[in-house]
């Protein structure tokens, strides 16, 4: 049975909006920095090398990070990578504005932002085949068994990340809740047009390209355990 893009929509929203206080800071970055790397889904379809003032055919890779939470790992690894291009997704506003701020303050030219959300940005402005990659790390488990039909790995974005992944593009889940990554692994598993990077039912482990975060840090020291996955799109 097809899908619509509304029901795509609705069965996979993963997020509840609750929004944090904006700090003074993060309120100016949204109102003076977000109109120069801010993306809004009224742009409609998007050149990527265009958006990131790249010339037409720049072999510069374009990134899709899912949700980047307070942005510090993606500020890092476009500070260490400026080879390449990232496009930066996150419905709360305080992270986007934070985000911002450190592209301020750290001159980055190689990040775009949108505060929109991440399937509708996938559908209506992504071209087919334009991503090299797409990052979803430490999305929110939906502990409870009645919520797990909301966690965001699902066929149905699966699909949707496999139109817009070249061939040889990268899809990277990492997450610190076994069951989630084990959920992950029978989805990725079973996706036609995937293969696992580290070989059938393996996970990766992390990537020098993923920085660490501090709350992963931390889990380390109480012995939890984080789980990469990296599929390939075939």
């Amino acid at each position: 049975m097809s899908v619509s893009g509304n029901q795509l929509h609705r069965r996979i929203r993963s997020f509840v909006l609750r929004e944090g206080r904006l700090t003074k800071g993060q309120q100016q970055a949204l109102d003076t920095l977000f109109p120069r790397f801010g993306v809004s889904l009224s742009q409609g379809s998007l050149e990527l090398d265009a958006l990131f003032g790249r010339p037409p055919g720049d072999p510069a890779a374009k990134i899709l990070e899912i949700g980047f939470g307070n942005g510090a790992s993606l500020a890092k690894m476009a500070a260490q990578h400026p080879q390449n291009d990232y496009f930066g997704i996150e419905v709360h506003r305080p992270g986007v504005g934070n985000l911002l701020l450190q592209i301020e303050a750290q001159a980055l030219t190689n990040i775009r932002v949108s505060h929109d959300d991440a399937i509708e940005v996938l559908q209506q402005q992504i071209p087919d085949q334009a991503l090299d990659a797409v990052y979803l790390f430490f999305p929110d488990p939906w502990h409870k068994r009645k919520h797990h039909k909301r966690r965001i790995v699902q066929p149905d974005l699966v699909r949707l990340i496999h139109r817009k992944l070249k061939p040889g593009g990268i899809f990277h889940m990492a997450t610190d809740w076994q069951h989630y990554a084990q959920h992950m692994m029978k989805v990725m598993s079973a996706a036609e047009g995937f293969e696992n990077a580290a070989g059938s039912n393996q996970y990766t482990p992390r990537p020098e390209y993923r920085p660490m975060t501090k709350f992963e840090q931390r889990g380390h020291r109480l012995g939890h355990g984080v789980w990469d996955l990296v599929f390939r799109s075939i």
